[in-house]
């Protein structure tokens, strides 16, 4: 019983940190990476796609991207897509291929990175804290229900605690790397 509710909180906890790996790697550095255009969906043929299931991405120099669309008709939807997104960089579309150029990142706009990275990583934090929870309410319901005997709950509540200290350890670390990542010139 125990064992169970232990085993669901550290999936719930690693869920959420795989989640924070994702949303870190979507937020863009000073070098090109094709993970930025993960969240940008383009209107193919009435359904949103994203840009890596309709074109080759390429990165031929650190802060260049270049997308190749496998159908041209879609470049000025693909062109149009980035735009209106919240990436920040004009595409260049010479009929055949987008080029993203990749400007150095300014101090001011590091700050508003490493302030996003904050608020996914505090996402993350609470997440961790909210299957901690769960799993301490699943035990005191243990208690009560199935005589789940008063020591054995303590032991649980105590593993559950040092699950999620280690689990918010890794946020923590996580975050100060993609800081630093993002900070660094």
């Amino acid at each position: 019983m125990v064992d169970e509710i232990l085993m669901q909180a550290e999936e719930r906890m690693e869920k959420a940190l795989s989640s924070l790996r994702d949303n870190f790697s979507s937020v863009r550095t000073g070098r090109a990476n094709a993970m930025v255009l993960d969240r940008i969906k383009v209107d193919y043929y009435g359904v949103p796609t994203p840009i890596n299931q309709m074109a080759g991405v390429k990165t031929p120099e650190a802060h260049l991207l270049v997308i190749e669309p496998w159908d041209k008709s879609m470049l000025r939807a693909i062109e149009h897509a980035i735009q209106e997104s919240d990436l920040g960089v004009t595409p260049n579309n010479d009929g055949s291929v987008i080029r993203l150029p990749f400007p150095a990142l300014t101090e001011e706009r590091r700050r508003e990175l490493v302030k996003q990275c904050k608020t996914f990583a505090e996402e993350c934090r609470v997440a961790v804290r909210n299957a901690r929870r769960d799993a301490n309410a699943a035990v005191e319901k243990a208690i009560k229900n199935d005589n789940l005997p008063e020591d054995e709950a303590k032991r649980a509540e105590a593993e559950i605690q040092k699950i999620t200290d280690k689990y918010i350890a890794d946020v923590d670390a996580s975050f100060k790397k993609k800081e630093a990542e993002v900070m660094e010139i």
